[in-house]
Protein backbone atom coordinates (compact mmCIF):
# COMPACT_ATOMS: atom_id res chain seq x y z
CA UNK A 1 0.00 0.00 0.00
CA UNK A 2 1.81 3.29 -1.37
CA UNK A 3 1.20 5.90 -3.61
CA UNK A 4 5.35 6.38 -3.36
CA UNK A 5 6.04 6.01 -7.24
CA UNK A 6 9.62 5.39 -6.16
CA UNK A 7 8.96 3.10 -3.30
CA UNK A 8 6.09 0.80 -5.87
CA UNK A 9 9.00 0.56 -8.02
CA UNK A 10 11.60 -0.82 -5.75
CA UNK A 11 8.89 -2.83 -4.00
CA UNK A 12 8.37 -4.55 -7.21
CA UNK A 13 11.27 -5.53 -7.95
CA UNK A 14 11.95 -7.05 -4.68
CA UNK A 15 8.84 -8.79 -5.31
CA UNK A 16 9.76 -10.28 -8.19
CA UNK A 17 13.21 -11.55 -6.86
CA UNK A 18 11.10 -13.62 -4.65
CA UNK A 19 8.66 -14.94 -7.02
CA UNK A 20 5.51 -12.98 -5.65
CA UNK A 21 2.72 -11.53 -7.78
CA UNK A 22 1.53 -8.25 -5.61
CA UNK A 23 -1.81 -6.34 -5.62
CA UNK A 24 -1.07 -2.31 -5.22
CA UNK A 25 -3.49 -0.01 -3.23
CA UNK A 26 -2.40 3.46 -2.81
CA UNK A 27 -4.24 3.99 0.01
CA UNK A 28 -6.64 2.13 2.61
CA UNK A 29 -9.93 2.58 1.31
CA UNK A 30 -8.29 0.61 -1.90
CA UNK A 31 -6.15 -1.61 1.01
CA UNK A 32 -9.72 -2.40 2.53
CA UNK A 33 -11.58 -5.06 0.77
CA UNK A 34 -7.91 -7.35 0.93
CA UNK A 35 -6.60 -6.56 3.97
CA UNK A 36 -8.02 -8.90 6.38
CA UNK A 37 -7.01 -12.07 3.18
CA UNK A 38 -3.54 -11.12 1.88
CA UNK A 39 -0.83 -13.09 3.30
CA UNK A 40 1.39 -10.46 3.77
CA UNK A 41 0.58 -6.58 3.68
CA UNK A 42 3.37 -4.05 3.06
CA UNK A 43 2.52 -0.77 3.96
CA UNK A 44 5.08 2.53 2.77
CA UNK A 45 5.72 5.17 5.66
CA UNK A 46 3.61 7.50 2.95
CA UNK A 47 0.54 5.36 3.73
CA UNK A 48 1.11 5.40 8.11
CA UNK A 49 -0.89 8.15 9.11
CA UNK A 50 -3.91 7.39 6.66
CA UNK A 51 -3.93 3.93 7.71
CA UNK A 52 -4.36 5.47 11.03
CA UNK A 53 -6.97 8.05 10.30
CA UNK A 54 -8.53 4.52 8.46
CA UNK A 55 -8.77 2.64 11.55
CA UNK A 56 -8.03 -0.59 9.54
CA UNK A 57 -8.45 -3.57 11.70
CA UNK A 58 -4.72 -4.65 13.12
CA UNK A 59 -3.96 -8.39 11.31
CA UNK A 60 -0.66 -10.59 11.39
CA UNK A 61 2.24 -10.02 9.55
CA UNK A 62 2.34 -6.15 8.49
CA UNK A 63 5.38 -4.72 7.38
CA UNK A 64 5.83 -0.99 7.23
CA UNK A 65 8.21 -0.32 4.90
CA UNK A 66 9.91 3.14 3.24
CA UNK A 67 13.49 4.69 2.69
CA UNK A 68 15.79 5.24 5.80
CA UNK A 69 16.11 8.94 6.40
CA UNK A 70 16.98 11.24 9.56
CA UNK A 71 15.01 10.97 12.61
CA UNK A 72 12.49 8.81 10.79
CA UNK A 73 10.15 7.41 13.86
CA UNK A 74 9.74 4.30 11.93
CA UNK A 75 9.19 2.19 15.03
CA UNK A 76 6.62 4.42 16.59
CA UNK A 77 4.46 4.31 13.54
CA UNK A 78 4.82 0.91 13.28
CA UNK A 79 3.83 0.38 16.84
CA UNK A 80 0.69 2.72 15.99
CA UNK A 81 -0.72 0.68 12.78
CA UNK A 82 0.11 -2.90 14.81
CA UNK A 83 3.26 -3.69 12.05
CA UNK A 84 5.30 -6.42 13.13
CA UNK A 85 8.46 -5.43 11.30
CA UNK A 86 10.23 -2.09 10.09
CA UNK A 87 11.97 -2.01 6.64
CA UNK A 88 14.01 0.45 5.57
CA UNK A 89 15.62 0.41 1.95
CA UNK A 90 18.10 -0.43 0.46
CA UNK A 91 19.33 -1.97 4.16
CA UNK A 92 16.14 -4.04 3.94
CA UNK A 93 16.13 -5.39 0.81
CA UNK A 94 18.01 -9.33 1.03
CA UNK A 95 15.26 -9.42 4.03
CA UNK A 96 12.26 -8.18 1.82
CA UNK A 97 12.99 -10.88 -0.56
CA UNK A 98 13.14 -13.53 1.99
CA UNK A 99 9.96 -12.35 2.99
CA UNK A 100 8.63 -12.21 -0.04
CA UNK A 101 9.85 -15.90 -1.13
CA UNK A 102 8.11 -16.88 2.25
CA UNK A 103 4.74 -15.63 1.37
CA UNK A 104 5.17 -17.21 -1.94
CA UNK A 105 5.83 -21.07 -0.77
CA UNK A 106 3.89 -20.37 2.45
CA UNK A 107 0.52 -18.76 0.63
CA UNK A 108 0.29 -19.88 -3.12
CA UNK A 109 -2.46 -21.88 -2.18
CA UNK A 110 -4.05 -20.16 0.96
CA UNK A 111 -7.55 -21.65 2.56
CA UNK A 112 -11.02 -20.58 0.80
CA UNK A 113 -12.94 -19.29 3.35
CA UNK A 114 -17.19 -19.23 3.61
CA UNK A 115 -18.57 -17.39 6.11
CA UNK A 116 -22.55 -18.41 7.33
CA UNK A 117 -24.78 -15.59 8.93
CA UNK A 118 -28.33 -16.14 10.07
CA UNK A 119 -31.27 -13.75 8.10
CA UNK A 120 -33.06 -14.03 11.52
CA UNK A 121 -32.46 -15.57 15.11
CA UNK A 122 -33.30 -18.99 14.94
CA UNK A 123 -32.70 -19.27 11.25
CA UNK A 124 -30.07 -22.70 11.57
CA UNK A 125 -27.20 -20.76 10.69
CA UNK A 126 -24.55 -22.48 13.18
CA UNK A 127 -25.89 -26.11 11.58
CA UNK A 128 -25.08 -24.87 7.94
CA UNK A 129 -21.25 -23.69 9.41
CA UNK A 130 -21.30 -26.99 11.23
CA UNK A 131 -22.44 -28.66 8.01
CA UNK A 132 -20.29 -26.94 5.62
CA UNK A 133 -17.20 -27.65 8.28
CA UNK A 134 -18.05 -31.54 8.74
CA UNK A 135 -18.59 -32.16 4.58
CA UNK A 136 -15.02 -30.47 3.98
CA UNK A 137 -13.36 -32.58 6.26
CA UNK A 138 -15.44 -35.77 5.64
CA UNK A 139 -13.71 -34.73 1.85
CA UNK A 140 -10.00 -35.29 2.86
CA UNK A 141 -10.21 -31.08 3.51
CA UNK A 142 -8.08 -29.67 6.35
CA UNK A 143 -10.69 -27.63 7.74
CA UNK A 144 -11.18 -25.05 10.48
CA UNK A 145 -14.66 -23.89 11.62
CA UNK A 146 -14.70 -20.71 13.85
CA UNK A 147 -17.71 -19.58 15.91
CA UNK A 148 -17.37 -15.81 15.89
CA UNK A 149 -20.95 -15.72 17.59
CA UNK A 150 -20.22 -15.14 21.41
CA UNK A 151 -24.48 -15.56 22.04
CA UNK A 152 -24.76 -18.28 19.45
CA UNK A 153 -24.82 -21.23 22.27
CA UNK A 154 -21.31 -22.77 20.91
CA UNK A 155 -20.40 -24.52 17.89
CA UNK A 156 -19.21 -27.42 19.77
CA UNK A 157 -22.64 -27.89 21.13
CA UNK A 158 -23.44 -28.60 17.44
CA UNK A 159 -21.25 -31.04 16.50
CA UNK A 160 -21.14 -32.78 20.33
CA UNK A 161 -17.61 -31.47 20.97
CA UNK A 162 -18.13 -30.10 24.24
CA UNK A 163 -16.30 -32.75 26.06
CA UNK A 164 -12.79 -32.14 23.96
CA UNK A 165 -9.67 -31.11 25.46
CA UNK A 166 -8.36 -27.78 23.76
CA UNK A 167 -8.02 -23.67 23.23
CA UNK A 168 -11.19 -21.71 23.50
CA UNK A 169 -11.53 -17.90 22.22
CA UNK A 170 -10.95 -17.14 26.21
CA UNK A 171 -7.94 -18.20 26.48
CA UNK A 172 -7.05 -16.42 22.97
CA UNK A 173 -8.14 -13.55 23.51
CA UNK A 174 -5.95 -13.34 27.07
CA UNK A 175 -2.79 -13.58 24.85
CA UNK A 176 -4.12 -10.51 22.44
CA UNK A 177 -3.54 -12.67 19.41
CA UNK A 178 -0.28 -13.24 20.27
CA UNK A 179 -0.26 -17.24 18.92
CA UNK A 180 2.02 -18.66 16.37
CA UNK A 181 -0.42 -19.88 13.54
CA UNK A 182 0.64 -23.51 13.34
CA UNK A 183 0.75 -23.68 17.10
CA UNK A 184 -2.23 -22.13 17.20
CA UNK A 185 -4.34 -25.04 14.88
CA UNK A 186 -2.41 -27.75 17.00
CA UNK A 187 -4.00 -26.65 19.84
CA UNK A 188 -7.80 -26.35 19.10
CA UNK A 189 -10.31 -29.38 19.36
CA UNK A 190 -9.89 -31.43 16.90
CA UNK A 191 -11.07 -34.58 15.12
CA UNK A 192 -9.21 -36.10 12.18
CA UNK A 193 -9.03 -33.19 9.91
CA UNK A 194 -11.24 -31.01 11.47
CA UNK A 195 -10.14 -28.48 14.21
CA UNK A 196 -12.48 -26.07 15.80
CA UNK A 197 -12.24 -22.93 17.55
CA UNK A 198 -15.50 -21.94 19.69
CA UNK A 199 -16.48 -20.40 22.98
CA UNK A 200 -16.30 -22.05 26.79
CA UNK A 201 -19.13 -22.19 29.08
CA UNK A 202 -18.17 -18.86 30.88
CA UNK A 203 -18.44 -15.00 30.83
CA UNK A 204 -18.95 -13.28 28.01
CA UNK A 205 -16.23 -11.56 26.43
CA UNK A 206 -15.37 -8.94 23.40
CA UNK A 207 -14.05 -10.49 20.85
CA UNK A 208 -11.01 -8.76 19.90
CA UNK A 209 -9.75 -8.29 16.39
CA UNK A 210 -5.96 -9.35 17.07
CA UNK A 211 -7.69 -12.35 17.65
CA UNK A 212 -9.69 -13.18 14.77
CA UNK A 213 -6.68 -12.06 12.58
CA UNK A 214 -4.48 -14.43 13.81
CA UNK A 215 -7.26 -17.40 13.36
CA UNK A 216 -7.55 -16.14 9.93
CA UNK A 217 -4.02 -15.99 9.67
CA UNK A 218 -3.27 -19.74 10.97
CA UNK A 219 -6.61 -20.90 8.77
CA UNK A 220 -5.44 -19.12 5.38
CA UNK A 221 -2.37 -20.64 6.39
CA UNK A 222 -2.51 -23.73 7.29
CA UNK A 223 -5.89 -25.43 6.56
CA UNK A 224 -7.44 -25.49 2.83
CA UNK A 225 -11.29 -24.36 4.10
CA UNK A 226 -12.00 -22.45 6.87
CA UNK A 227 -16.04 -22.09 7.97
CA UNK A 228 -16.76 -19.19 10.19
CA UNK A 229 -20.26 -19.04 12.04
CA UNK A 230 -21.32 -15.05 12.22
CA UNK A 231 -23.17 -13.12 14.26
CA UNK A 232 -26.00 -10.95 12.86
CA UNK A 233 -24.73 -8.05 14.57
CA UNK A 234 -21.50 -7.58 13.37
CA UNK A 235 -18.67 -6.44 15.47
CA UNK A 236 -15.24 -5.58 14.32
CA UNK A 237 -13.81 -9.04 14.45
CA UNK A 238 -16.98 -10.58 12.38
CA UNK A 239 -16.25 -7.70 9.91
CA UNK A 240 -13.09 -8.85 9.58
CA UNK A 241 -13.98 -12.69 8.94
CA UNK A 242 -15.97 -11.17 6.78
CA UNK A 243 -13.90 -9.27 4.72
CA UNK A 244 -11.81 -12.18 4.60
CA UNK A 245 -14.27 -14.36 3.20
CA UNK A 246 -14.48 -15.66 -0.90
CA UNK A 247 -17.89 -16.32 -0.12
CA UNK A 248 -20.70 -15.61 2.13
CA UNK A 249 -24.26 -17.11 2.33
CA UNK A 250 -27.16 -15.32 4.30
CA UNK A 251 -29.51 -18.37 5.54
CA UNK A 252 -33.17 -17.46 5.53
CA UNK A 253 -36.23 -19.22 6.73
CA UNK A 254 -39.31 -19.32 4.28
CA UNK A 255 -41.12 -16.33 6.02
CA UNK A 256 -42.44 -13.30 5.34
CA UNK A 257 -40.71 -11.66 8.55
CA UNK A 258 -37.57 -13.53 8.54
CA UNK A 259 -36.83 -12.07 4.79
CA UNK A 260 -37.56 -8.64 6.49
CA UNK A 261 -34.93 -9.14 8.96
CA UNK A 262 -32.80 -10.49 6.41
CA UNK A 263 -32.81 -8.05 3.83
CA UNK A 264 -31.71 -5.53 7.17
CA UNK A 265 -28.74 -8.30 7.64
CA UNK A 266 -27.83 -8.83 3.99
CA UNK A 267 -27.31 -5.06 3.58
CA UNK A 268 -24.85 -4.55 6.39
CA UNK A 269 -22.74 -7.97 5.25
CA UNK A 270 -22.72 -6.85 1.82
CA UNK A 271 -20.95 -3.59 2.70
CA UNK A 272 -17.75 -6.24 3.82
CA UNK A 273 -18.33 -9.08 1.30
CA UNK A 274 -18.63 -8.74 -2.81
CA UNK A 275 -19.66 -12.59 -2.84
CA UNK A 276 -23.06 -12.98 -0.92
CA UNK A 277 -25.62 -15.32 -1.79
CA UNK A 278 -28.49 -16.60 -0.10
CA UNK A 279 -30.11 -20.20 1.30
CA UNK A 280 -33.42 -20.52 1.69
CA UNK A 281 -34.46 -22.81 4.25
CA UNK A 282 -38.03 -24.60 4.73
CA UNK A 283 -40.75 -25.05 5.20
CA UNK A 284 -42.99 -22.19 3.74
CA UNK A 285 -45.97 -21.48 6.05
CA UNK A 286 -47.52 -18.85 3.57
CA UNK A 287 -45.66 -20.58 0.50
CA UNK A 288 -42.94 -18.49 -0.17
CA UNK A 289 -41.20 -19.43 -2.69
CA UNK A 290 -36.87 -19.13 -2.42
CA UNK A 291 -36.62 -17.24 -5.26
CA UNK A 292 -39.24 -14.60 -4.46
CA UNK A 293 -36.94 -14.62 -1.17
CA UNK A 294 -34.22 -14.08 -3.13
CA UNK A 295 -35.34 -11.64 -5.20
CA UNK A 296 -36.38 -9.65 -2.05
CA UNK A 297 -32.68 -9.36 -0.79
CA UNK A 298 -31.33 -8.77 -4.06
CA UNK A 299 -29.01 -11.64 -3.44
CA UNK A 300 -28.58 -14.52 -5.88
CA UNK A 301 -30.23 -17.87 -4.55
CA UNK A 302 -27.49 -21.11 -4.02
CA UNK A 303 -30.21 -23.34 -2.59
CA UNK A 304 -32.39 -24.92 -0.60
CA UNK A 305 -33.15 -26.26 2.35
CA UNK A 306 -36.45 -28.93 3.00
CA UNK A 307 -37.02 -29.81 6.58
CA UNK A 308 -35.46 -32.45 8.12
CA UNK A 309 -37.30 -33.66 11.14
CA UNK A 310 -34.89 -35.86 11.88
CA UNK A 311 -31.82 -33.38 11.87
CA UNK A 312 -33.11 -32.24 15.05
CA UNK A 313 -33.15 -34.87 16.93
CA UNK A 314 -29.51 -36.22 15.71
CA UNK A 315 -28.50 -33.17 17.23
CA UNK A 316 -29.78 -33.66 20.53
CA UNK A 317 -28.05 -36.82 20.95
CA UNK A 318 -24.93 -35.26 20.20
CA UNK A 319 -24.52 -35.82 16.22
CA UNK A 320 -22.56 -33.67 14.20
CA UNK A 321 -25.01 -32.51 11.20
CA UNK A 322 -24.07 -34.12 8.09
CA UNK A 323 -21.64 -36.73 9.52
CA UNK A 324 -23.91 -39.27 7.79
CA UNK A 325 -23.17 -37.98 4.53
CA UNK A 326 -26.85 -38.21 3.37
CA UNK A 327 -29.83 -35.81 3.54
CA UNK A 328 -30.99 -31.88 2.35
CA UNK A 329 -28.49 -30.28 4.07
CA UNK A 330 -25.42 -33.13 3.54
CA UNK A 331 -26.13 -32.49 -0.17
CA UNK A 332 -26.37 -28.74 -0.43
CA UNK A 333 -23.01 -28.68 2.27
CA UNK A 334 -21.16 -31.13 -0.58
CA UNK A 335 -22.59 -29.06 -3.82
CA UNK A 336 -21.25 -25.75 -1.91
CA UNK A 337 -17.69 -27.31 -1.29
CA UNK A 338 -17.14 -28.99 -4.02
CA UNK A 339 -17.99 -25.48 -6.00
CA UNK A 340 -15.50 -23.82 -3.58
CA UNK A 341 -12.42 -25.71 -3.52
CA UNK A 342 -12.87 -28.32 -5.91
CA UNK A 343 -12.92 -31.57 -3.99
CA UNK A 344 -14.63 -34.26 -5.18
CA UNK A 345 -12.88 -37.01 -3.93
CA UNK A 346 -14.22 -40.38 -1.91
CA UNK A 347 -15.24 -38.92 1.51
CA UNK A 348 -13.35 -39.53 4.45
CA UNK A 349 -14.15 -41.00 7.97
CA UNK A 350 -16.76 -38.15 9.58
CA UNK A 351 -15.33 -35.85 11.62
CA UNK A 352 -18.50 -35.82 14.08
Amino acid sequence: MTSDNQLLDELLRLAAAGGTEVEVATDPAAARSRWAAAPLVLVGTDQAQPCLRARLPRRPRVVLVGHAEPGDPGWELAELIGAEHVAMLPAAEPWLVDRFADSSAGGSSPARVVAVIGGRGGAGASVLAGGLAVTAARLGLRTLLVDADPLGGGLDLVLGWEQLEGLRWPALTEADGRVDPPALVRALPSRGDLVMLSWDRGDLLALPTEAMATTMDAGRRGRDIVVVDLPRHLDDASVLALQAADQAFVLVPAELRATAAAARVAAVAAMHCVNLSVIVRGPAPGRLKAREVARALDLPLVGTLRPEPGLCRSLERGEAPTAGGRGPLAALCQRIVTDLTGATGAPAEAAG
